[in-house]
C-alpha cells in the first residue's frame, strides 16, 4: 500500500489520510492529516475566511439536521457547510468511511499486503510486500511492476487510487477476490488473490552502514509508540539512533507522545488548545537520554510526526536533518451528526515546547539534506555528537 490511508474509498474532494486522535484526561480530540495534491498549501485567497470554531461546529450540525428532516443526506449538507466554513482541515465521513478510518488508526485494514509507489515513468512499482500476506504468498516481490487491478490499467494513476482498487472499497470483505497483472524482467503474470484482514507495519528497524540504528515510523497507529520504545531498548547501548519520520502523514497523537517518552526523561512535549482552553502533553519519565539522536524529516512529514520532531528539537534531544516539514498543526474533534455521519472540525492548534506554531509553516531542520544523502548526513552528524554511530 502507498502510505497509510484511512479510507479504502475516498470520496471526491475529501481527505484520504490518517486522523490523529488525542486522548488526555477524559478529552478526546482528533487531528486530521489531509495533504493537498502535490503537497501544496492553499493560499488564503483560495478559500473563504474561516468561521470561529464554535460557529462552524453549530452551522455544520444544523445543516445536517435540516437536511435529515427534509429527507435529504445529512452528510452531503454537512460537507457543503464545512466547505463554506473556511475550515481547511474540516471534513465529513459517512458511517462506512468512519468505520474504515477507525480501523486504520487501530493498524488494521482489508487488502492484499502491498505498498506501491509511482515511478517517474508513470509505472506503478511494488515498493514493499507484507510478510505472509496474500501478495507475498502469491509470489509478488518488491520491484515488480503492477500493470492492472481487476482489468483496469493502473499506469499513470496516483498511488492513492491504486490503493483504493487493491482494497476494493469500504465494504470489501476478507476473502473477496482481486485480479492483479504484474510484470517482472519483461515477463507478465496474472494472479487472483483473496483479500485478508491485515495489520499495518508502521515501525521498521534496521542498521545503517556505520552501525547506527534506524527506526522508521511510517504512521502513528495503535501500538507504534510502544514499538519504538521496544526497538530502542533492544538497540546496542552505544549505537546512535536515526529516527526516520519522512513520509509520515500522522496518526495517533498519544502514540507520538509515547515515542517521545522513549527518548525524554519526562517534561513537555507540546501544548495545544481546544476552543481557547490551553492544555499540555507531557512525556513520561525514564526515557533513554544517553544516545545521540538524529530525526529525518521532509515535506511529507506531517502532524503528529511534526509534533514529535518539534519536541525533540526544542528539548535539545535530537538534531533534525532533511527539509522543511509540511506544516499541519491544527486540532480537530469528531462530532456525530444526525443520520450517522461524522464531522471533523478544527477547534485549535498545537505548539512545540518553545511555543512555535507549525500550522502552515512547518518545522525547519537544523541541517538541510536531500532525499539521496539524508541518511549519510545523519550518520555524519551522529559521529560528531561524541558517541560512535
Amino acid at each position: 500500500m502507498s502510505g497509510l490511508s484511512a479510507f479504502s474509498r475516498p470520496r471526491a474532494g475529501r481527505c484520504g489520510a490518517l486522523a490523529l486522535t488525542l486522548v488526555t484526561t477524559g478529552v478526546a480530540a482528533a487531528q486530521l492529516t489531509c495533504p493537498l495534491p502535490g503537497g501544496e498549501r492553499p493560499a488564503a485567497g483560495d478559500r473563504p475566511a474561516a468561521l470561529a470554531p464554535a460557529a462552524a461546529h453549530d452551522a455544520v450540525v444544523e445543516a445536517a439536521a435540516r437536511a435529515e428532516a427534509d429527507g435529504k443526506s445529512g452528510a452531503d449538507a454537512a460537507e457543503e457547510a464545512v466547505s463554506r466554513s473556511g475550515d481547511r482541515w474540516g471534513t465529513v465521513y459517512d458511517p462506512e468511511e468512519y468505520a474504515a478510518f477507525e480501523q486504520a488508526l487501530d493498524g488494521r485494514y482489508t487488502g492484499v499486503g502491498l505498498r506501491v509507489r509511482a515511478r517517474a515513468d508513470r509505472a506503478v512499482e511494488v515498493a514493499r510486500v507484507q510478510e505472509d500476506g496474500p501478495a507475498d504468498r502469491a509470489g509478488i516481490r518488491p520491484g515488480d511492476l503492477l500493470r492492472a487491478v481487476d482489468g483496469r490499467t493502473v499506469t499513470g494513476l496516483p498511488s492513492a487510487e491504486v490503493v483504493r482498487l487493491l482494497r476494493g472499497g469500504a465494504d470489501a470483505a476478507p476473502g473477496s477476490r482481486v485480479v492483479l497483472a504484474t510484470e517482472r524482467a519483461g515477463g507478465s503474470r496474472v494472479r487472483t488473490l483473496s483479500r485478508a484482514r491485515l495489520h499495518t507495519e508502521s515501525v521498521t528497524v534496521g542498521r545503517l552502514p556505520h552501525g547506527a540504528v534506524r527506526i522508521k515510523v511510517s504512521a502513528f497507529t495503535k501500538g507504534s509508540g510502544g514499538e519504538v520504545r521496544s526497538a530502542l531498548a533492544a538497540a546496542p547501548d552505544r549505537a546512535g539512533l536515526v529516527l526516520d519520520l519522512r513520509g509520515n502523514s500522522g496518526g495517533l497523537v498519544s502514540e507520538a507522545v509515547t515515542a517521545a517518552s522513549a527518548l525524554l526523561d519526562g517534561g513537555l512535549v507540546a501544548t495545544y488548545d481546544v476552543r481557547g482552553e490551553p492544555r499540555a502533553l507531557h512525556a513520561r519519565p525514564g526515557g533513554d537520554t544517553g544516545r545521540p539522536v538524529v530525526v529525518l524529516v521532509d515535506g511529507t512529514t506531517m502532524s503528529a510526526a511534526e509534533l514529535l520532531a518539534g519536541a525533540l528539537q526544542d528539548r535539545g534531544r535530537a538534531v533534525v536533518v532533511g527539509s522543511r516539514t509540511y506544516g499541519k498543526g491544527s486540532v480537530q474533534m469528531p462530532t456525530r451528526l444526525p443520520g450517522g455521519a461524522v464531522a471533523e472540525l478544527t477547534v485549535g492548534h498545537y505548539r512545540t515546547p518553545s511555543g512555535r506554531r507549525l500550522d502552515g509553516r512547518g518545522l525547519a531542520p537544523d541541517l538541510e539534506a536531500g532525499t539521496g544523502d539524508a541518511a549519510e548526513r545523519a550518520e555524519t552528524v551522529l559521529s560528531g555528537l561524541g558517541t560512535p554511530s
